[in-house]
């Protein structure tokens, strides 16, 4: 009976992540999680140190939520019932949220911390629950839950009581998909009756903005970065498919599949980007492994330490002189989200304004 919540989970989701710099001293990396012993894995949530949550397929062929670190995937249990899903995870990989099915088939938000599992129930008149995300913290929980008439409205979580976010305008049902590090931005998507959907970020001062799509005709905002800044989901492209995106407001949305696609195997795809580590490094979700051979599989994404402006010492030696400004001078006109620190401003793009950084500070320190 789970797999038809599983189902109807899913079912809802279709319609409710610079080389030349010699100081660079990290490497991008993807790293494929495995399972629980069956044959597919989907990773939700990940933490500031790497841990990772989704589902995996155990032996009996089961869905079970599972936490991962350092290589060890663990099952989280269940409340009652034979199946489970984790969807978030706080910032040190602590405290994990999702669904379990009780005894019954309907299932019920989570909350698990040090090996116990928490019921966080769910509407007046309602059956159903799931928790999708959780603040840097472990306190305040997001999600949805369906009321009496069988809507699913957005929540969140605090102290034990379930707050209603309302509704948008032509849109009567909401989901909540992630929160930021202190729980005043949440992101998710509206839909209604008609099929129609967007990607959405909320702040309470700003309302519901919509983040486009990659040229198709919907997307979906999983989680947001604990400042509130980088989104997260995956979107339709112009040849209608769906790939795993990052928002930002100074680059909009990108197809993951594009910025990183030389860490990519040929024939591999990363479909949908679930969660984003706190500090916008890692982004975690599911895609094809060509290697495997696996339609689904958990992936993790590194995208090495974010941009941070600077005074133009390229080379961090303490001195701006030639050696950074030769550094600028050979990189200009490179975009992308990872050109490293000749991006002084870290704008996205090596151009007149990192140089004249550059040049402003020469000799400082020297």
């Amino acid at each position: 009976m789970m797999q038809m919540v599983h189902s109807r989970f899913n079912a809802l989701l279709s319609a409710c992540v610079l080389s030349l710099i010699a100081t660079a001293s990290w490497s991008q990396s993807i790293t494929w999680l495995g399972t629980l012993g069956g044959h597919w894995s989907e990773a939700y949530g990940v933490s500031d140190n790497g841990v990772v949550v989704g589902y995996a397929i155990n032996g009996a062929g089961q869905r079970r939520a599972f936490r991962w670190q350092n290589g060890v995937m663990l099952d989280l249990g269940t409340l009652g019932g034979s199946e489970s899903r984790a969807n978030g995870v706080s910032a040190n990989g602590a405290v994990v949220v999702g669904f379990s099915a009780l005894s019954t088939v309907w299932p019920r938000a989570f909350r698990w911390q040090n090996g116990v599992m928490q019921n966080l129930g769910t509407w007046p008149g309602g059956n159903e629950s799931l928790a999708s995300d959780v603040s840097a913290d472990g306190s305040v929980l997001v999600g949805w839950a369906w009321n009496a008439a069988g809507q699913p409205r957005a929540f969140r979580w605090q102290n034990g009581f379930m707050q209603d976010l309302g509704t948008l305008p032509g849109y009567d049902r909401i989901c909540a998909f992630g929160v930021s590090a202190d729980g005043a931005v949440v992101v998710g998507r509206a839909f209604n009756a008609a099929g129609q959907n967007r990607a959405f970020r909320w702040t309470a001062f700003g309302g519901m903005q919509n983040l486009g799509t990659l040229g198709g005709d919907g997307s979906w905002a999983y989680d947001v970065s604990a400042d509130g800044a980088v989104v997260v989901g995956w979107a339709y492209n112009a040849a209608g498919q769906n790939r795993a995106f990052r928002w930002t407001a100074s680059r909009g949305m990108e197809d993951l599949n594009t910025t990183y696609a030389s860490l990519l195997t040929n024939g591999s795809a990363l479909h949908e980007a679930f969660a984003i580590s706190p500090d916008g490094r890692y982004i975690v979700g599911w895609g094809y492994n060509a290697a495997t051979g696996r339609s689904r599989e958990a992936f993790l994404l590194d995208t090495g330490p974010r941009c941070t402006a600077h005074n133009g010492d390229v080379d961090r030696n303490g001195c701006v002189n030639d050696a950074d400004l030769l550094a600028v001078l050979f990189a200009f006109g490179q975009r992308g989200s990872n050109l490293g620190r000749v991006d002084v401003n870290c704008d996205g793009v090596v151009n007149d304004a990192d140089l004249l950084i550059v040049l402003f500070n020469f000799g400082s320190g020297c």
